[in-house]
């Protein structure tokens, strides 16, 4: 019975030690992208560029694949809900409706599913927020493309060396280097409310 409840302890330790280093390697990643001034550049680049558009009555438009479509769906509620202040909507939209993604992925392809709405959707003046950890799904890049096309802002969130995504991009905030992607998206995160919080504080 001794010997059970050693085993017993040994895992509870286990299990600590996993969400203790799940912390601290996030908080690794984080100080490396703070301490880059790089990213304090590109991020209030981004945030001018976001609010220019809305001063001008443009929109916001975001798009990305899984964790990362929630990213921006979660950008694009903060936006024209709430964040920290009250104040006036602001024009963003997420490209996320299931009945408009199923339809265009069956008839098209799932590779044209951002691409297609923002070629109805977009105007020049606009800005696309395109959130992928890996820069290198078809859909993003053609979402890039297609923004770029309408004479559109392309401010890409990405992680890894880029990809792809990143040779379509206006502004490019990446994530520092990290072999999984939710460590890409807890930096971006970060981003999206840093982002919100400038445009509230800017507008």
């Amino acid at each position: 019975m001794l010997n059970f409840f050693v085993h017993l302890k040994g895992l509870n330790e286990l299990k600590m030690e996993l969400f203790k280093q799940n912390f601290l390697e996030a908080k690794k990643l984080l100080e490396e992208f703070i301490d880059n001034p790089e990213n304090r550049k590109t991020l209030e680049a981004a945030g001018k560029e976001l609010v220019k558009a809305i001063k001008q009555k443009k929109k916001i438009l975001t798009c990305g694949n899984g964790g990362s479509m929630s990213d921006a769906m979660h950008f694009a509620e903060e936006l024209t809900g709430r964040f920290r202040e009250d104040r006036s909507p602001i024009a963003a939209v997420a490209i996320s409706d299931p009945s408009y993604l199923s339809c265009t992925a069956n008839d098209y392809g799932y590779e044209f599913v951002f691409s297609r709405y923002i070629e109805g959707v977009g105007n020049e003046g606009d800005v696309l927020v395109a959130i992928s950890t890996g820069g290198n799904s078809i859909n993003m890049i053609n979402a890039a493309r297609s923004a770029m096309a309408k004479g559109m802002v392309v401010i890409g969130l990405t992680g890894k060396d880029g990809g792809e995504l990143a040779k379509y991009c206006d502004i490019e905030i990446r994530a520092p280097q990290s072999e999984y992607s939710d460590r890409v998206q807890e930096i971006h995160i970060k981003i999206i409310h840093s982002l919100v919080h400038y445009l509230e504080q800017n507008l």
